[in-house]
């Protein structure tokens, strides 16, 4: 998987002992100043040797304080998918010099810690890999599916053998489990169980499949001398492949069933037109506002959202097509200041494009077929701090703007009164 290069890192001026000499190494990497503190953006290689060079500029209370890197609250179900099967790229990002500690609560979301093995590690190294990992964590949670799938006892060894991608769970059910993955991978799952109980293939869960090894479907004649699709693993040829902008390439067929669950690269996870969730239609997203502050926004009144989404019946894109889910009705708060009201548009077009909520498993009660929070984290109360989903928490508008801009909503937008 390829990270992300446009990395960003605050510098504080009051950590260094001469401010013209910080100014003449900051000058190259273009630095945008907000107060006391410089803005640098660059690749992660960029700012590892910006790190080396402000080490010996820093004063010698900052050398020896161990820095502090912000911790990171993501999805218990992504962190374990990552530690699971992604454990390789994980232990890049972390490489030698830090520790990615996972710590999880009781209401499905993992605390990330990461802490530096060395107390003489420059923060602008710390904040680096934090970022790093950040955009490794959203792009394999963009490309996530859960999903619930006829399995008896007896198949699924086989079946986790074979799909080495996918992570199996035991349900509530017999002779059920829940698949995590990507969703290409998910896709050719269902075909191959399709394939094994031809009795099923009525169901409007398998409508659309196609071009998947084992699907019956004609497949590529293997030629080691030819570039092999990372969704099928057969060679492709040059008629046959279609290259996207970020360089990747897939067999034609293959790249339209895949942007038929989600437009994003299966490899990189790259967007590519708007993207859209299986949030249940009919929901609705009310805003008011009130006089009251939050923590860390005295001087601004609170935005609260009101969402409701009501019970139905699942379609082709939920778990269980064809089952009765439980609605849910939310609310959620955010300071009215102008980067307030930036997010809560940002909020509006998530909502819109279906990306707030999904039918899934509760991480709290612990029940299938209901709807439950997408990927995208609310503020459900206005005091305790980040711990209580609460405030004060300084970083938690830039954290949920980062959280939709890799779902392709950024930038400057009007909202809905």
């Amino acid at each position: 998987m390829a990270f992300i290069t446009d990395i960003t890192v605050t510098i504080h001026e009051a950590d260094y002992r001469d401010p013209g000499a910080l100014m003449k190494i900051l000058r190259p990497y273009g630095p945008q100043e907000r107060g006391s503190c410089y803005r640098v953006r660059g690749t992660m290689e960029e700012l590892e040797q910006l790190s080396v060079l402000l080490s010996a500029l820093a004063r010698p209370a900052q050398r020896e304080a161990s820095p502090h890197v912000k911790s990171v609250d993501v999805s218990a179900v992504v962190m374990e998918y990552i530690q699971q099967k992604r454990a390789e790229e994980l232990d890049r990002i972390q490489g030698s010099s830090f520790v990615i500690e996972p710590q999880a609560d009781l209401s499905g979301t993992v605390r990330v810690t990461i802490r530096p093995r060395q107390v003489s590690t420059h923060p602008a190294h710390a904040d680096c890999v934090r970022q790093r990992f950040i955009t490794f964590y959203q792009r394999t949670a963009s490309d996530l599916q859960v999903s619930s799938v006829p399995v008896s006892p007896h198949d699924l060894r086989d079946l986790q053998r074979r799909f080495q991608q996918l992570m199996f769970k035991h349900s509530d059910k017999r002779d059920d489990v829940i698949v995590t993955g990507p969703f290409v991978h998910i896709a050719k799952l269902r075909e191959f169980l399709l394939q094994k109980t031809p009795s099923v293939s009525e169901s409007p869960v398998n409508k659309g499949a196609s071009n998947v090894p084992g699907s019956g479907q004609p497949t590529h004649s293997r030629d080691p001398e030819e570039e092999s699709c990372p969704i099928c693993m057969e060679s492709m040829a040059t008629a046959e492949k279609t290259t996207l902008r970020c360089k990747h390439s897939f067999c034609s067929g293959c790249l339209k069933q895949a942007f038929s669950y989600k437009p994003v690269c299966p490899t990189c996870g790259a967007l590519y037109g708007t993207l859209r969730g299986t949030q249940p239609d009919g929901g609705t997203m009310k805003v008011t506002r009130n006089s009251s502050s939050v923590p860390g926004y005295e001087k601004y009144g609170t935005i609260v959202i009101q969402y409701r989404i009501p019970s139905g019946i699942q379609k082709e894109e939920h778990p269980s097509p064809g089952e009765p889910y439980e609605g849910v009705s939310r609310t959620a708060y955010l300071p009215h200041s102008p980067e307030g009201q930036r997010v809560l548009g940002l909020l509006r077009r998530a909502f819109d494009q279906r990306l707030i909520f999904r039918v899934g498993r509760s991480t709290t009660s612990g029940r299938n077929n209901v709807v439950t929070w997408n990927d995208i984290h609310h503020k459900t109360s206005t005091h305790g701090g980040s711990t209580h989903y609460g405030y004060p928490d300084p970083d938690y508008l830039s954290r949920v703007a980062d959280e939709l801009k890799v779902k392709g909503i950024e930038g400057v937008t009007s909202h809905r009164k």
